[in-house]
């Protein structure tokens, strides 16, 4: 089974589909780099919702379409869905845009908690993680599974001792204007980046 990561948002129609999509685009970077016979779809399901239901089956925003595809990645496919239960339980690993929207997880489904962060404080935890303590990476589903499934409860573990700051939240874009959306965009790829880091050691990421 592959490892799943749900992107959490208010609408999910502006940050977690960036964020979706563009975790899909850094992995497929790196793992192109790593090993081009492998198939990422065997290793990592990125989805996401929204706590709210305003946009169900719509379209991702035009804005976020637009920086998704300026940087490479598709938007294809993708309906706006609203958070549920059951996307919970079937999820690895929750990143929330922000702090509001991790209550509400924790509200929702208690036993997500320990594997819901917001992406900001993810992104931070994983800087101060050292990665010798975690299994060999790999790309091979097994491999990368346990990868994952340590790192996770690592975080977990690190952030102990420190609450999400302020900062950590992204910014809502919604109905502001592209260079918002490209500024979100760069804040989402900064935070993905150590994620995509982790799980793929080895290769150098792109420029």
């Amino acid at each position: 089974m592959a490892f799943t990561v749900l992107h959490v948002c208010m609408g999910n129609i502006c940050r977690s589909p960036m964020a979706e999509r563009l975790l899909v685009l850094a992995a497929q970077q790196r793992l192109g780099k790593q090993d081009p016979d492998a198939d990422l779809d065997d290793l990592l399901v990125s989805r996401s919702a929204g706590t709210g239901g305003w946009h169900e089956g719509e379209e991702m925003n035009p804005p976020a379409a637009r920086q998704i595809r300026l940087r490479g990645a598709s938007t294809e496919g993708f309906t706006a869905r609203k958070l549920t239960g059951a996307q919970l339980a079937e999820a690895d690993l929750v990143l929330t845009a922000t702090a509001d929207q991790s209550d509400y997880v924790h509200a929702l489904l208690p036993g997500a908690s320990s594997r819901t962060f917001v992406l900001g404080h993810f992104a931070r935890l994983l800087r101060d993680l050292d990665p010798k303590g975690l299994p060999a990476g790999g790309t091979d589903p097994e491999s990368f599974a346990a990868r994952a499934a340590a790192l996770v409860e690592a975080a977990d573990s690190l952030r102990a001792d420190g609450e999400p700051l302020p900062a950590d939240d992204l910014d809502d874009p919604w109905g502001r204007g592209d260079q918002t959306f490209q500024r979100i965009g760069d804040d989402i790829e900064e935070s993905l980046f150590p994620l995509v880091d982790v799980l793929l050691p080895g290769a150098p990421r792109s420029a």
